[in-house]
């Protein structure tokens, strides 16, 4: 059989090759795709579209899965995946981007053609020209109409996995905010602002820049690859959502910084959060350990803080036996747990389909040996800034009650609320405990971002 030709890179090339490069290698498509772009070299509006249709074919592949589904009569288990994966690419472009049908089927079958066999492309084209035949509108209704009950209908039709939408049903009800839980699942399925921080005492932000609502340091990126400024400024500038910067700086403002403080950031990958941390430690005189046990993420976090490089430290230890290593030596203790990453779904969808709810155990379980290590390695007084990426309430606010009964009278909460609030260039609008802070993509624009401050008595 001849080889088949090599195709030209184009935008709708480079999504579908990111996508099955997430399909078949669990590969990150926030890692890959700039990758991908660079070699491909495509006009700025086609690397834009590429992006949007990678992104965006992953937010909504859920949803893209049902219309599949209901046109070709089989379960998408039963469709070999080069063609389910050009299929969903062609579904976003059909029912999202509104693309003409003729542009969308066809440039989708063209993929087909070079990655599947001659019978997928009829099949192909068969799918797609019978969605391109009803409105968007049609086909929610359709897929609506077959849901079994209401979890399904809106992990249908918002995209996510059920137990993830039960798992934010849960979270916002413990604000008693249930009824904003529609809100939340449309805000991880909208592509995020980029968010830029300028590390304090090292950059300014652009007098021309669009200020982000809360963050102090933070800004909003107008469009096009902020690559160029991330160098120009040798990292002092530097892509961070405003949720993360803000978990930084609560952790710094805290309480006053006194001259020759030692501070610990056990869990540091990929290196952001370290990064304000350091600079904040340069202009007061502290001193930042950086721990990180993968070698490849504390190598992330060496060039993220290369700027402040001086007064770091950096070791790699498993962050649950430092505190044994170091009993009382920290002032500060930063805890950016490992967690589910629920918080993260805009900017790395993929991890809607790739988590269960058998991760939760085994992360909590580590989240808890992580902060019993951080409470032995502060000093009496010290404070614990406990943060993840994550609203599910196992990891949150069960998490931080569960902390307290392990260790009472040892471990009390501070208004974490009254710091984020009194740093914030606007008031957020916050619910719940007012020793905890849960950020949220729908109310806040950011990550959902959870922050909770302790003191060790």
């Amino acid at each position: 059989m001849s080889e088949r030709p090599a195709r030209q890179a184009s935008a709708r090339s480079v999504a579908f090759d990111v996508l099955r490069a997430v399909a078949e290698s669990d590969a990150y498509a926030n890692l890959l795709l700039p990758v991908r772009l660079e070699r491909a070299r495509l006009s700025h509006s086609d690397a834009a579209l590429a992006t949007e249709l990678t992104y965006g074919t992953l937010r909504l592949l859920g949803y893209y899965d049902r219309v599949i589904e209901l046109v070709a009569g089989r379960t998408t288990d039963r469709i070999e995946e080069p063609v389910l994966d050009a299929l969903r690419l062609g579904c976003h472009q059909l029912l999202t981007l509104r693309t003409p049908s003729h542009a969308a089927v066809n440039e989708t079958v063209e993929l087909v053609r070079s990655a599947a066999s001659r019978s997928a492309v009829g099949f192909t084209n068969g799918v797609l020209r019978s969605i391109a035949r009803a409105k968007p509108d049609v086909w929610r209704e359709r897929v609506a109409d077959r849901a079994r009950n209401e979890d399904d209908r809106l992990s249908a039709l918002e995209s996510h996995a059920a137990w993830i939408v039960r798992a934010f049903r849960h979270a916002l009800a413990a604000e008693h905010r249930e009824s904003e839980l529609e809100a939340l699942l449309s805000a991880d399925n909208e592509a995020p602002r980029v968010n830029l921080a300028a590390l304090p005492g090292l950059a300014q932000r652009p007098e021309d820049a669009d200020l982000d609502r809360y963050s102090p340091i933070g800004f909003v990126w107008k469009g096009g690859d902020p690559g160029a400024i991330v160098s120009a400024t040798d990292g002092a500038i530097r892509v961070q959502d405003e949720g993360s910067q803000l978990a930084a700086q609560v952790f710094v403002r805290a309480r006053d910084i006194e001259p020759g403080e030692r501070w610990l950031d056990l869990c540091a990958g990929p290196g952001g959060k370290a990064a304000i941390l350091a600079a904040a430690a340069k202009a007061s005189g502290a001193r930042l350990v950086a721990n990180e046990l993968v070698p490849a993420r504390l190598d992330l976090v060496r060039r993220a803080v290369a700027p402040v490089e001086s007064v770091v430290k950096f070791t790699e230890r498993d962050g649950t036996v430092v505190g044994a290593q170091e009993p009382e030596r920290f002032d500060r203790v930063l805890l950016d747990a490992p967690c589910t990453g629920l918080g993260a779904l805009r900017r790395r969808p993929e991890a809607r389909w790739r988590k269960t709810p058998g991760d939760v155990p085994e992360l909590t379980r580590l989240q808890a040996a992580l902060i019993d290590s951080a409470v032995k390695a502060l000093r009496p007084g010290g404070l614990l800034c406990y943060v993840t990426c994550s609203p599910h309430l196992a990891e949150t606010r069960v998490q931080v009650s569960d902390a307290l009964k392990r260790h009472p009278g040892e471990l009390r909460e501070l208004p974490t609320q009254d710091v984020v609030q009194d740093l914030s260039v606007n008031p957020l609008e916050l619910a719940g405990d007012p020793a905890q802070v849960q950020l949220w993509p729908h109310r806040h624009g950011t990550d959902a971002m959870f922050i909770a401050l302790l003191e060790k008595q």
